[in-house]
């Protein structure tokens, strides 16, 4: 089933104090995970999950830009009624999906944020690559381009990679990713 970006959802993000930057990132990640999940098999992912899930993904970014946002933004997910699903992903997409001893460093609640469902790893790795096309730290030609050089831009660019256990977790779900995309 195709899915598209509705303008309601956009108007809820506007509405919890989201900033026209954080929206228009959480737009480009949610459209680049909907293109990532077409170039997939369409019985496999959930597209209306991938593309909400990417929009309301920084959620928490309405009140937060810290570490905390991801917890932020699935409490605010509650109050607004989102589906849980929608909200593990702005829960747990900090990182790439923290272990509990991840957590427990940056000060956020100690549990395990692992991404288990395909839809989560494929909007952290769209939101990966919008900062990689968008911030302009490296340039890249194109979105293609930044899919092709995601692993050396990971390994060589600090801000992308974080730390060994987040490049590990990024680089696998490259991998993964990009085995399933047509």
């Amino acid at each position: 089933m195709t899915y598209s970006i509705v303008t309601s959802d956009i108007d809820l993000l506007r509405s919890a104090g989201m900033s026209a930057d954080d929206i228009d990132h959480s737009v480009k990640v949610a459209e680049k995970a909907l293109e990532i999940a077409r170039r997939i098999d369409d019985a496999r992912v959930d597209q209306e999950l991938i593309g909400r899930g990417g929009l309301f993904h920084d959620l928490g970014k309405a009140r937060t830009h810290g570490m905390e946002h991801g917890k932020v933004g699935a409490q605010l997910g509650k109050e607004l009624g989102l589906p849980q699903a929608i909200m593990n992903i702005m829960e747990k997409h900090i990182r790439g999906g923290l272990t509990e001893s991840e957590a427990r460093e940056l000060g956020l609640e100690v549990k395990d944020y692992a991404l288990r469902r395909i839809e989560e790893r494929i909007v952290i790795y769209a939101d990966r690559l919008i900062d990689i096309i968008h911030d302009g730290i490296v340039p890249v030609a194109s979105e293609r381009e930044a899919e092709l050089r995601f692993e050396e831009i990971l390994r060589t660019v600090p801000k992308y990679g974080k730390n060994k256990a987040t490049l590990k977790r990024y680089l696998e779900y490259h991998r993964e990713l990009q085995t399933l995309m047509r």
